[in-house]
């Protein structure tokens, strides 16, 4: 892919300590009224970016067009990023188990619980890294379910050719409504596509918009109905503490500063913070204030529009949006 000039992001957040701004936080935001038509812009929004696991709703429709047999907890852990929970754990066992596979078939790499108390469990019980620990291991328990269901080999199914890839790829582009602009490898070893943070959005509100009993209002049906198996227990688990405030509503962050937020309404969002947002402490403002901005209602979670500012342990400032 040749090399294109740094997009021009634009100021989105803004750090304020005991008065003085103290940095700013650049990226890009899109939102879509429910009638798909862009209501909300600020930045590169037509630039090629990586949703990262913010795509993992479309790789789960992908699975669901592949005739994997997921519904309800698993439908949800298969379009998550889930914490390394034991109940996590438990329900991509069950996955496997039913496909007739065993642990040993995920191909995502070993790691430790991702929330803190479960991390703290795992540190005590003196237990080593473990792939079905890993925050991808239910999206890889649902590649491979859609797999065994279409006959297709297991032991190459995160290589590009695959035929499963391929249909990932394939689904991707129909929902999002633009080619993949590039293919990556993503953290979990999977291949990750490039997309517009338009065509992100728009991919999110086509499944939104999608019919009754498809296979794109399964996936999120089951993510808004089950929240605690597409990321996990705890406040810091923001897609889950949004979507059980918010019901209905979905919502899917992605690493490096990714974010997508859909209503049941259909205002839709997505937002790319650009120096990847390590601490998760721009972007779902920064999405919460553009589904403001397109007349959505934000008032049960008002408290996610800023985030403390400390300072010898007490708060001296604000994270807002600009």
């Amino acid at each position: 892919m040749p090399q294109n000039p740094s997009p021009e992001y634009v100021p989105l957040a803004e750090a304020v300590r005991s008065g003085m701004q103290e940095s700013v936080h650049y990226g890009a935001v899109i939102g879509l009224s429910p009638d798909g038509r862009v209501g909300h812009a600020r930045g590169p929004v037509h630039r090629p970016m990586f949703p990262r696991s913010s795509a993992k709703p479309f790789q789960a429709v992908a699975m669901l067009r592949a005739g994997a047999d997921l519904e309800g907890e698993a439908l949800a852990i298969a379009a998550g990023s889930h914490g390394g929970e034991a109940f996590h754990a438990a329900e991509v066992g069950r996955m496997l188990a039913k496909a007739g596979l065993a642990p040993d078939a995920l191909q995502c790499p070993p790691d430790i619980p991702g929330t803190k108390a479960a991390q703290a469990d795992h540190i005590r019980g003196g237990r080593e890294p473990e792939p079905v620990l890993m925050n991808c291991s239910g999206k890889h328990a649902g590649f491979l379910t859609a797999c065994v269901r279409s006959g297709w080999s297991t032991h190459d199914y995160r290589e590009n050719g695959h035929p499963l890839q391929v249909l990932v790829r394939e689904t991707i582009e129909d929902l999002c409504g633009e080619p993949v602009a590039h293919t990556a490898v993503d953290g979990c070893g999977a291949p990750q596509s490039a997309v517009t943070l338009a065509g992100l959005a728009r991919g999110l509100w086509s499944m939104r918009t999608a019919p009754d009993g498809s296979p794109e209002r399964a996936v999120l049906e089951a993510m808004s109905a089950h929240p605690e198996y597409v990321s996990g227990t705890g406040h810091e688990r923001v897609d889950t503490d949004l979507m059980q405030r918010m019901p209905g509503l979905v919502s899917k962050v992605g690493a490096d500063g990714v974010l997508v937020l859909s209503t049941p309404a259909g205002e839709t969002v997505a937002v790319k913070i650009s120096d990847g947002d390590a601490q998760l402490r721009a972007r779902t403002l920064v999405g919460l204030d553009a589904l403001r901005a397109l007349g959505a209602d934000v008032s049960a979670v008002a408290d996610r529009l800023r985030v403390d500012v400390e300072g010898g342990g007490e708060p001296v400032g604000e994270v807002r949006p600009l």
